[in-house]
């Protein structure tokens, strides 16, 4: 026996009649509306270190967070002269991922650069 055949061999019940109310004969359907909330977001800081050249920075927070080589270049500073930064604010698993491409890329190219995802207050 086939697939098609066993699929067209099962017996369906049938379907539900439809409920009449005791006013009119209508049924009147209410919609139970559920609220959602926006998923938790957690920003990606990167922290300051004193051996990963400032330019590498600049490089791995264009490629990884889209940023133009200005706003790179005010991120990185802000690394430099506060000791950490904030790359982008995204969802939990988008930010862990973005987390681990940094520190990838850095293992790779022999630095000792540090990232973090932060939960958002």
């Amino acid at each position: 026996m086939d697939f098609m055949s066993l699929f067209l061999s099962v017996k369906r019940p049938p379907a539900a009649p439809p409920r009449e109310s005791d006013e009119g004969g209508t049924v009147v359907l209410e919609r139970k509306l559920q609220k959602t909330r926006p998923p938790k977001m957690y920003q990606v800081v990167m922290l300051n270190d004193d051996y990963t050249p400032m330019e590498f920075v600049v490089v791995v927070i264009q490629e990884f967070f889209g940023k133009d080589r200005a706003a790179a270049t005010r991120i990185m500073l802000d690394i430099h002269q506060d000791g950490k930064g904030v790359c982008g604010v995204y969802p939990r698993d988008i930010a862990a991922t973005k987390v681990e491409q940094v520190l990838e890329a850095a293992r790779a190219a022999g630095h000792p650069l540090q990232c973090v995802s932060e939960p958002l207050q």
